[in-house]
Formats: C-alpha cells, sequence, structure tokens
C-alpha cells in the first residue's frame, strides 16, 4: 500500500493558479527527490499534504486516510520538518523534545535519546537551543519529526546549515529510515546530494509535474556521449559526426544511442584502429533536471 497517495491536486489563490493537477505516490521504502525551481510549487504541496494549507481541489491519501475525512488517523504517523524547524530558542533541545513529546502516547525518555543518538545531538541536546548552529537546529527538527516513529517523512530543505559531516549522516539515517519501510518525500536544492541517497525523483515546475520516475532513468539521455581511447585520433575523423569531439591526441568524445556505439567501434577495429577504453558518461541529476524543466 501507499504510504502517500496525491490525486489531481489542485491549489488557487484568487485566479492564480500554483498548483495544477499533481499526481504523486510514496510507497512504504521509498526515497524521493522533490524538486523544482523557486515558486514552482514545492512547499505549497508540501503544506498541503500535511493540511497547513487548504488545497482548492483534489485528493490526499495517508496511510489510505483521507486527510480531510480523516485528518487525525491520516497524521498520526506522519514526521515533518517544512522549511526552519519551530523551538523555543529559551528551552533546551532536552525540553524541547519533551515538549513535543507529550502529544503522544507513550513516548518514553529512552525513546527521545534513541533519537538524539540517531541524529547525532548527544553532546548538546541539554544546551539552550539559543546556543545552537543553525546545523544543530536543523538536527533538533529532525529528531522531532522522528519521535512518533513516523511511516511517511516529509522533509523541506533538510541540508540547510549542515556541514558535509551532517549531511553525510542525514543521508545514512534516511537510508536507514527507508530500509526499515519510512516512506520519504525531500524537497531540496542541493541535487547532488539527492542524487547519492533518492531512488526517485519527481520534477515540478509552475505548478504541474514534469516527471516522476527512478533516479537511474532520467539520467539516461536518448543518445549517450562516450569517451574512447584510441591509438590514432586522426584515423578516426573520417568516422566522426558533427557532434563528436577530439579531446586530445588519444581520446575522443562520441554521441550515440546503444546500438550505433556498437557500430561505431566496430567500424574503428575493422579499419585497424585500436581501441583502447570506452566509458560512458551519464547526465547528473543537477544537467538532467536542467534538460527537462528547460531551467537555464
Amino acid at each position: 500500500m501507499n504510504v502517500l497517495k496525491i490525486e489531481n491536486l489542485c491549489k488557487n489563490i484568487g485566479k492564480k493558479k500554483i498548483l495544477k493537477n499533481i499526481s504523486l505516490e510514496v510507497k512504504h521504502g521509498d526515497i524521493i527527490a522533490f524538486i523544482g525551481p523557486n515558486g514552482a510549487g514545492k512547499t505549497t504541496t508540501i503544506k498541503c499534504i500535511l493540511g497547513l494549507q487548504k488545497m482548492s481541489s483534489g485528493r490526499v491519501y495517508i496511510n489510505g486516510y483521507d486527510i480531510k475525512k480523516d485528518f487525525k488517523l491520516a497524521m498520526e504517523k506522519v514526521g515533518c520538518l517544512v522549511e526552519y524547524p519551530d523551538v523555543y530558542m529559551y528551552l533546551s533541545g532536552w525540553e524541547n523534545l519533551k515538549i513535543q513529546a507529550r502529544m503522544y502516547k507513550n513516548i518514553m525518555n529512552d525513546d527521545l535519546y534513541r533519537i538524539i543518538e540517531l541524529v547525532g545531538l548527544e553532546d548538546y541536546i541539554h544546551e539552550l537551543v539559543s546556543k545552537y548552529s543553525l546545523g544543530m537546529r536543523q538536527r533538533l527538527g529532525i529528531a522531532i519529526a522522528l519521535i512518533n516513529s513516523p511511516e511517511l517523512l516529509i522533509l523541506d530543505e533538510p541540508t540547510n546549515g549542515l556541514d558535509p559531516e551532517g549531511i553525510k549522516d542525514l543521508r545514512v539515517l534516511l537510508k536507514r529510515l527507508a530500509k526499515s519501510g519510512v516512506g520519504i518525500l525531500v524537497s531540496s536544492h542541493n541535487l547532488s546530494e539527492l542524487e547519492s541517497f533518492c531512488t526517485r525523483v519527481c520534477i515540478i515546475s509552475n505548478g504541474e509535474i514534469l516527471e516522476d520516475t527512478s533516479i537511474k532513468k532520467i539520467k539516461e539521455m536518448d543518445e549517450s556521449k562516450y569517451i574512447l581511447k584510441v591509438n590514432d585520433v586522426d584515423q578516426c575523423q573520417a568516422y566522426l559526426n558533427d557532434s563528436d569531439k577530439i579531446l586530445d591526441e588519444n581520446h575522443i568524445e562520441v554521441v550515440r544511442d546503444e546500438h550505433d556505439i556498437a557500430l561505431f567501434i566496430r567500424t574503428l577495429i575493422l579499419h585497424d584502429i585500436l581501441v583502447y577504453e570506452v566509458n560512458k558518461e551519464t547526465l547528473s541529476l543537477e544537467e538532467a533536471f536542467m534538460k527537462r524543466s528547460g531551467e537555464g
């Protein structure tokens, strides 16, 4: 069963259409990168899912519950961090967690300490939040999102303020949570980082979903670039297309689909050109996003 299912979600402000028939599914164990340019509708979508903004039309189901009809049951196993964590700066991290824990049943201190260890705040949890760095407050926000052992975790820009070590720890944590069956929706501008742990990507632009597919598939081009190491690039020139390039005295870059690159290599070999290496280049998630969304 889907942990999250969105059907034809629309959001209008006056006559302006902010979201246009957004449909999206998150299954248990998914880590979905929800990406798009500023103003595309990412945060609005997330707020509609969480009931923080009223949708104009459409349906949102969480663990099978319609948020319009069964909001309390739908939100029972949802954790979220939207933009920046909303915490009490004059209290300690521990006191903030205790306040949040009172909203749920049967949350023990041992449960909180386990979460604190997960997010790496053991040494700072009893300090005032006003003394925390932005990255430490972000860790605390993620800890709060995990208090109720969520089956759906929604994170909006979770890497804000995190140093490289913090980003690495977050990556490990999200992979671990997904492995345990949590469905995760992550919105971030840090595309290179999302690429390293997300399983699927959903691109939104101007309030519409442009693409919803696996990370692997979106990075594949219709025609791929191949770098070939050969013994003599001059002999290769007769067989190159306009889009191909000579990189140096031993390397050429050619653009072919899978079938044509095999024929091209055979042609070189038949003309006594030695091919030492063939390396296929794939798009990064950022490059794929630029290509799909038309962003410059």
